[in-house]
């Protein structure tokens, strides 16, 4: 498993999205990136992960931030939860798990006694400059967008809102 901290250069990609676009990483500069990797659309959690990110967007806008989404789900699947749902946010698919595998989200699970792989609920709020500002790792949904707001608004107000100016804690 890829084993990423707060002031590393957060690994690039680029990744087809919903609606046949392209996202690339890097190409997001100057604007800070909520990047969160989720099991599958659709399912109870990610929904409710999703719409909550979604519920508070504008918010997250003013903050000079922008959503993205990350699972192994098709362009289609992501296009179908963005309609059924009405997302307004990036969904990047990585149907071969080579973004997963950069965060190091793709780890082994188990469920009932069987092991198997699956990507981790995971989050990673990435400064102006592509840098990780923050990490939370094995996220549980509830309270979760909550809690990655008041991080960020919290990081804007000390570093005068250049996130890239406060790169010194790990939230364990």
């Amino acid at each position: 498993m890829t084993e990423l901290n707060i002031g590393q250069k957060a690994p690039d990609f680029t990744a087809q999205t919903d609606g046949e676009g392209t996202f690339t990483l890097f190409e997001q500069k100057g604007q800070a990136v909520i990047l969160y990797f989720y099991p599958k659309d659709d399912t109870p959690g990610c929904t409710k992960e999703a719409c909550g990110f979604n519920d508070m967007l504008a918010s997250f806008k003013k903050l000079d931030a922008q959503i993205v989404g990350v699972s192994k789900d098709s362009v289609a699947k992501h296009d179908k939860f963005k309609t059924k749902y009405g997302l307004n946010f990036t969904l990047v698919s990585d149907e071969d798990g080579s973004i997963c595998e950069k965060y190091g989200t793709w780890v082994e699970k188990s469920m009932y006694g069987k092991k198997y792989m699956g990507i981790q609920r995971a989050t990673f709020l990435i400064d102006e400059d592509g840098k990780i500002a923050h990490i939370w790792p094995n996220v549980k949904v509830k309270g979760h967008v909550d809690e990655v707001h008041e991080v960020l608004t919290n990081l804007r107000k000390k570093s005068g809102l250049k996130l890239s100016n406060q790169c010194a804690t790990k939230n364990a």
